[in-house]
């Protein structure tokens, strides 16, 4: 009790410290800033080509296209990838607006179907949902984890799809020793600053292993012009401009150590919340041979969750539940008309701890002393 008294007298715990993304390494950040900055080297400059060239290298693809931001990533590579107007493109209903928005955008069809128990689309609601007009899959990398490759990809090669991954959460989660973004036809990251690897604005990637969905990748980011600088075919403007590409490629030089880190945070969440029963935490970390997962959100399911978060917010600690609380499906004002009852009673349940690099130790057994002690523990 002594201890959790002194845990009670400390600062708040916010959901995420923004100022810190600048802050933690602000002499480096400058230094990167200025010598871009100072150099003109603003838009399509060699920062970006070595960090493209370090991303790919990193994740262990042919080819990493910067763009402005993952939404744009999604629509570039779904244009890239061959997605037709009236398409159906089958999408996770735990994802972001986005990834539904860039299937609208190309003028395809978003069909969200069922999350499993993972969080993760559920490859046998992807089957089950395939018709005549299905062109694709866009399984959502959730949380740092990477969905089942091998039963979804069984699945795309069975019914001739294509496979365009959001992996926006995953930069460096594995399943089987392969790194998400680098399963399907092509896959999209989002360096937005709350990523594991964020930027100061947005930002974006395209990876692939097809030297001809690259060669479009290039165009379509960059108003259809090619390698010689003519214009070849319907573009659209977004570049990841060359600052944010130095600030990225600095930040990935220590990449490996960060997801360490919060591999660490997840530990110290399971180890103090896995005998609460009114919980379901994710998958700990561990020497799981098919998922190497990087912890990007520590989201848990919770008994009264909404009386949970309010009376951590009550004592200073900020928690959050994803999409503003509602899964695609249920956009209704979108048009959508699916009926997903096990992602329906999930949204009732998630909710995402404080979990990045600016927390504590102490930090995590701060908000766990409260968690235990709503619960009665």
């Amino acid at each position: 009790m002594t201890s959790l008294g002194v845990r009670r007298e400390k600062k708040p715990v916010p959901f995420f410290d923004y100022p810190q993304v600048f802050l933690h390494a602000r002499a480096s950040l400058l230094r990167t800033i200025e010598d871009v900055a100072s150099r003109g080297a603003f838009v399509l400059q060699d920062e970006l080509s070595e960090f493209e060239s370090n991303l790919a290298r990193f994740l262990g693809t042919g080819y990493a296209v910067g763009v402005g931001n993952a939404t744009d990533g999604l629509l570039l590579a779904l244009h890239a990838t061959g997605v037709q107007p009236g398409d159906e493109v089958i999408l996770c209903s735990h994802t972001m607006i986005a990834t539904a928005a860039a299937v609208h955008f190309t003028r395809a069809v978003p069909i969200p179907v069922e999350c499993g128990r993972d969080h993760l689309i559920d490859p046998a609601a992807v089957e089950a949902a395939i018709t005549h007009r299905t062109r694709a899959v866009i399984p959502t990398q959730l949380n740092g984890r990477t969905c089942n490759m091998g039963q979804l990809g069984a699945i795309a090669e069975k019914h001739d799809l294509l496979i365009v991954e959001d992996a926006a959460q995953a930069l460096g989660a594995k399943f089987k020793g392969r790194s998400a973004g680098t399963f399907g036809d092509a896959g999209v990251f989002s360096f937005y600053p709350a990523k594991a690897l964020g930027c100061l604005g947005d930002g974006g990637a395209v990876t692939t292993n097809d030297p001809r969905i690259y060669g479009r990748l290039l165009e379509l980011r960059d108003h259809g012009r090619n390698c010689q600088g003519e214009i070849v075919s319907w573009g659209f403007n977004s570049r990841l401009d060359n600052i944010q590409a130095a600030i990225l490629d600095f930040q990935l030089k220590s990449y490996e150590t960060a997801i360490a880190r919060r591999r660490s945070l997840a530990s110290l969440y399971t180890e103090r919340l896995r005998d609460i029963a009114e919980l379901v935490l994710p998958p700990a970390p561990g020497p799981d041979p098919d998922h190497f997962d990087i912890f990007q959100n520590y989201e848990i399911e919770a008994k009264q969750r909404d009386e949970l978060k309010q009376y951590l917010k009550d004592r200073g600690i900020g928690t959050l539940i994803q999409w503003g609380g509602q899964a695609i499906h249920q956009l209704k004002s979108l048009g959508f008309t699916q009926r997903l009852p096990h992602t329906d009673w999930l949204f009732t349940r998630l909710l995402m701890l404080p979990l990045n690099l600016s927390l504590s130790d102490d930090d995590v057994h701060h908000v766990c002393d409260y968690i235990c002690a709503f619960y009665g523990r």
